[in-house]
């Protein structure tokens, strides 16, 4: 008579694991059926390994037994010993699988390690670069700097100005501050106006304004 039984509960009773039960059915060691999308296997239920007996059970007489070998018992033997064995393979199977996934694990984590290396190498090189850019930058400016202010320093006051020409009479300086600023609005490159005051150029030839 057959008898339907979970994977579970046959693993218990030959006292194997469960991964060994679906490798037998895999290979079709054992019959499974699908009943209500739930797995069972198919058993005789003869052929199913006797439950351990109670207290008042080993109490009763228990018939001599012939001396006959006990083929049934040999067979149930035989096949718990194949599940062992089918066990066994199972973990190495999964054992040696576990050793290629922490392998590949280590190629991965070193090459993102010389990723991340080469990178920082990179943007070292490009951080030198920039500063090296900066300093020379601010170099410049600084040359740059210097030059206007001797530039700005180079400018003299109207009242400079007519000390070196000797220029001393008031009329004689109100009347050349009137040239001097008649040439400025006409666009003179020699004279400049700063806060409100005219400047001049004393490297600059005024021969022609002073006539």
């Amino acid at each position: 008579m057959e008898k339907l039984m979970k994977p579970a509960e046959y693993a218990k009773e030959l006292g194997i694991s469960r991964q060994a039960v679906y490798a037998k059915i895999k290979r079709g060691i054992l019959t499974a059926r699908n009943v209500d999308g739930k797995l069972y296997i198919v058993v005789d239920k003869e052929a199913v390994p006797p439950k351990v007996s109670s207290s008042e059970d080993l109490k009763k007489p228990v018939p001599a037994k012939s001396a006959a070998p006990d083929t049934e018992n040999l067979q149930d033997y035989k096949s718990l010993l194949e599940a062992k064995d089918e066990t066994i393979a199972v973990l190495k199977d999964t054992v040696k699988d576990l050793k290629e996934s922490n392998k590949q694990i280590s190629t991965t984590l070193r090459g993102e390690v010389d990723l991340l290396k080469e990178a920082f190498h990179e943007m070292r090189t490009l951080y030198m670069h920039q500063l090296e850019h900066i300093e020379k930058d601010d170099a410049i400016d600084i040359g740059t700097e210097h030059e206007e202010s001797v530039t700005e320093e180079a400018w003299i006051s109207l009242k400079k100005f007519f000390k070196q020409l000797n220029i001393t009479k008031k009329k004689q300086q109100e009347k050349m501050m009137k040239v001097l600023k008649k040439a400025y609005k006409k666009g003179d490159s020699r004279l400049v106006k700063e806060e409100g005051k005219i400047k001049l150029n004393p490297s600059a030839d005024y021969r022609d304004l002073l006539k």
